[in-house]
């Protein structure tokens, strides 16, 4: 899916694509759902798969209850769907778009990170 943009002239300068406000809200609002370490980490949990709320406490080390919190942060900003088999509810990516970000995200953290052989002056 392509975001929407338009272009605009600040000061009269060469044309800027920017991203229209619909796409850029809801551009903004996925990254606020995964702007925690503990919700990165659910997710990247997901990318092996479904998972039920107990097989990713069991991964991350955490209680249910704070698993089930990011859950519903995650699946409420649409990262995340989940479905009832039983008297469990499994979890999993929303579409490769999640998964593309996240794999984008961490291709930015490795590189943002300062090189371990670089000396400091």
């Amino acid at each position: 899916m392509k975001i929407p943009t338009y272009d605009c002239l600040p000061g009269g300068s060469a044309a800027v694509s920017l991203v229209a406000e619909p796409a850029a809200s809801a551009v903004a609002d996925a990254l606020f759902a995964l702007s925690t370490p503990t919700r990165v980490q659910i997710v990247a949990c997901l990318l092996d798969g479904p998972l039920a709320v107990v097989d990713i406490t069991g991964r991350l080390g955490m209680e249910q209850s704070a698993v089930s919190h990011q859950l519903r942060v995650l699946r409420e900003a649409g990262l995340v769907t989940a479905e009832r088999r039983g008297k469990r509810r499994v979890y999993a990516i929303a579409t490769d778009a999640v998964r593309e970000l996240l794999t984008a995200a961490q291709h930015l953290a490795v590189l943002s990170q300062p090189a371990a052989n670089t000396r400091r002056a």
